[in-house]
């Protein structure tokens, strides 16, 4: 039992209860949040939610608010809902993203995909999925033998390295939830991130495929299974881009 884990658990399943009540303020548009983004109903509801449930664990930084709470030596990094424009836009690929940190070393992770109950979790003695509504039923996280796509978060915005990446017929997605992506990420060829590197966003996602190949810095996040296209792709990076 991992009382953190049980309250995350919790959290998430009264914010998908939440989203499925389907009230019209989770629309509504707020003010400009902490990270920069604006912020949406469904945001700052599920903020309340995560506080609710699991302020007691730890001090509270989140995307919308920032602290939440006093610093102390256990931050909890939120992002409420990792992909709000997925949501506000009726594209399945939005979630929840919670990292918990103890004297700088992560302890506990959890990641959910609200769209279709993927919950991935990790501890510093356990690493698994299960289904948000089937939570004691765990099942481990394999690595898929032949993937076909990697995961090129903000890839737009990069139209060069796209351009890289498509002459090596390195296909991908960018579906607009990094912490969702992190997590997913023993199941696709790569995962690729250029851009900020906000805690909220990337600290549960880490923590979670820490087992895999990773780069990591203040530039760019890869990760992948394959060590081959692991150097590949970081070559393509570091050499032919920056």
């Amino acid at each position: 039992m991992n009382p953190f884990i049980d309250a995350s658990i919790l959290a998430c399943q009264e914010i998908d209860a939440l989203i499925r009540e389907g009230h019209s303020n989770l629309y509504t548009l707020h003010d400009q949040g902490f990270g920069g983004d604006i912020s949406n109903g469904v945001d700052l509801k599920a903020e309340s939610i995560l506080f609710f449930h699991l302020s007691s664990y730890g001090s509270l930084f989140s995307e919308e608010s920032g602290w939440m709470s006093p610093e102390s030596s256990i931050t909890i990094f939120l992002d409420p809902i990792d992909g709000s424009d997925n949501f506000m836009s009726g594209f399945p690929y939005y979630g929840i993203s919670i990292a918990r940190v103890v004297n700088g070393d992560t302890t506990e992770a959890v990641v959910c995909n609200l769209s279709n109950g993927d919950l991935f979790i990790r501890t510093t003695d356990e690493y698994y999925m299960c289904s948000l509504h089937n939570s004691q039923e765990k099942q481990p996280v394999h690595t898929l033998s032949l993937p076909k796509i990697g995961l090129f978060e903000k890839a737009p915005e990069h139209p060069e390295l796209v351009q890289m990446l498509m002459a090596r017929k390195l296909k991908f997605r960018s579906p607009g939830a990094l912490a969702l992506s992190l997590a997913y990420a023993p199941y696709v060829k790569y995962v690729l991130f250029l851009g900020t590197m906000r805690p909220y966003d990337i600290q549960a996602g880490l923590y979670l495929s820490r087992h895999l190949y990773v780069y990591s810095d203040e530039r760019y996040i890869l990760i992948s299974a394959d060590k081959e296209l692991f150097e590949q792709i970081r070559l393509i990076v570091e050499k032919e881009y920056f």
